[in-house]
């Protein structure tokens, strides 16, 4: 008895929660509730219990982008009622004023933004149309009493034609890149090779004017420098045998004189 009698005459709203009371004879005459437990009038008041909790939910949308690209884009927020409006958002939407509304106006919002960009626009300025969305989705659910705490985009992607056409693209600067090198590649070598000819160049006038003046001694200390150069080569090789100058000599180390006389 004592359990039909609490039921009838008091309620209880759990953390989280708010009561809107409604009153079957003045009907427009609602109060929200707070947390706990509370007395109400039977057969005359009744508690309808809203959450007001931060909730998530994804909307998903396929809409077409300035330059006619089909993109699918994935929209996350979290929703929850305007807590001294509980009254008219239960009055004008029920208890799934979120199912109602918040779809619908997130795929309105989302054509309408992503139809002002065309699809690169939308990959390099991803933040910023990302804040648009969020901006404008609030601005919009306030109409309807919802506050929106987060707003941000999960998933962006496009059909397969823009996709193999993005990498058709960069292949293509790829290669005009590999070309910019070479060419820069084949000027530095060109210019190297001129500085080279231009000292090789200079180069020789020097030696012809050294040797104008002074006549062949520079080419005779050359000439010395580079048969010393060939001696100390030579001297370290094993199998190589060392033979006097003059005709005589020559013909006695290797044995030739007597084959000669013959």
């Amino acid at each position: 008895m004592a359990g039909v009698l609490q039921e009838f005459f008091l309620y209880d709203v759990d953390a989280g929660t708010r009561a809107v009371l409604f009153n079957k004879l003045s009907r427009q005459e609602m109060k929200v509730v707070g947390e706990g437990t509370h007395l109400k009038v039977p057969f005359f008041e009744v508690p309808i219990i809203m959450d007001i909790r931060s909730r998530p939910r994804s909307i998903h949308s396929v809409t077409g982008t300035k330059d006619l690209q089909m993109v699918n884009i994935s929209l996350r927020f979290l929703s929850r009622p305007l807590e001294d409006k509980l009254p008219m958002i239960y009055s004008t939407l029920g208890t799934d004023f979120d199912e109602k509304v918040l779809p619908s106006l997130g795929n309105d919002v989302l054509k309408g933004i992503v139809a002002q960009y065309n699809a690169e626009e939308l990959l390099s300025k991803r933040e910023f149309v990302a804040k648009e969305i969020k901006s404008t989705l609030i601005e919009r659910a306030k109409k309807f009493n919802i506050i929106l705490d987060d707003v941000s985009i999960t998933h962006l992607t496009f059909g397969k034609e823009f996709a193999k056409a993005i990498e058709n693209k960069q292949v293509a600067q790829q290669e005009a890149e590999t070309q910019v090198y070479v060419v820069a590649k084949a000027d530095q070598e060109r210019n190297a090779a001129i500085i080279r000819a231009e000292g090789e160049a200079e180069a020789a006038g020097l030696i012809s004017k050294a040797m104008a003046t002074a006549g062949t001694g520079l080419i005779e200390v050359r000439r010395i420098d580079t048969a010393k150069d060939v001696a100390a080569i030579l001297a370290k090789g094993r199998n190589v045998t060392y033979l006097p100058n003059g005709e005589q000599g020559s013909n006695m180390l290797l044995g030739l004189g007597s084959a000669g006389q013959s």
